[in-house]
């Protein structure tokens, strides 16, 4: 099977240290996969406004990103005013998930994305946690409008915990991923950055296993499946690499660019 591949790369722990460094064999890497006629995507629990930077600094300007976890889909284009434009934007009605969760969690901080522009909040997240604009209301507000996702980041709680009590909740009409810290994404129910994907792969006209992901964490299962080769970074959780074909090093490894460079070399 021949033709251009799709690649999708998760940016966090994947592309990019926690700490936001990208190495140059990183931007290389991706450069290289790019001339030499694929698509990448970048497809990321980041909103557009966090997305788009890195977008650049690995030199892509055209093309497509996958944002907050699959609700936002972008096409990149350099003539666009903003460098890109919405493509999709799923939303969902916040509040139900929204009082269900401050009930059991009181003490969360509590955020609903505004696409492009950053966050509306019930109290302030740390340091770096959200980019963007962030805005400070009272909790109902938050559930006034609908929305492409709701961050829950519950400081007090270790990731376990946090799975395990919100397991308990029964969600069933959202769709939610927990992080390495005890933070939740909430997005529309069945949307996840593979189904953002298999949208682009037809729109393409990507054959399904001309599909590439890597990736680290829990909002990358779902796409760490449905690609014909996923591939999960080395210090991934073991439901991660569980739901992966093979494994790559950690990020401190580069692991993400051992696999683009693999592309290139005619054995991926």
């Amino acid at each position: 099977m021949t033709g251009p591949l799709l690649v999708a790369l998760d940016i966090d722990g994947t592309l990019m240290t926690y700490a936001g460094l990208l190495s140059d064999d990183a931007v290389e890497a991706v450069g290289a996969v790019r001339a030499a006629g694929h698509h990448v995507i970048l497809s990321t629990g980041r909103s557009v406004y966090a997305t788009v930077p890195v977008a650049r600094a690995l030199g892509i300007d055209r093309g497509w990103a996958v944002c907050s976890n699959g609700s936002v889909t972008v096409r990149l284009d350099p003539s666009l005013p903003e460098g890109y434009e919405l493509t999709e934007v799923i939303t969902f009605d916040p509040g139900p998930a929204l009082r269900v969760m401050h009930e059991a969690f009181p003490e969360a901080h509590f955020a609903v994305e505004e696409v492009g522009v950053g966050f509306r909040m019930n109290k302030p997240f740390p340091d770096g946690e959200l980019e963007g604009s962030q805005s400070v209301v009272e909790l109902e507000e938050l559930a006034g409008d609908h929305v492409t996702r709701l961050i829950v980041r519950s400081p007090h709680h270790t990731p376990e915990q946090f799975h395990d009590l919100v397991a308990d909740l029964g969600l069933s009409d959202v769709t939610y991923a927990i992080g390495w810290t005890a933070w939740m994404d909430v997005a529309p129910d069945g949307v996840s950055k593979a189904s953002a994907l298999e949208q682009l792969r037809a729109t393409l006209g990507v054959p399904a296993g001309r599909t590439v992901a890597v990736g680290d964490g829990s909002n990358d299962v779902e796409m760490l499946a449905w690609a014909g080769r996923g591939v999960a970074m080395g210090h991934a959780a073991a439901h991660v690499q569980d739901a992966a074909d093979e494994v790559t090093g950690t990020i401190e490894e580069d692991g993400a660019v051992t696999v683009l460079r693999s592309l290139t070399l005619g054995t991926g």
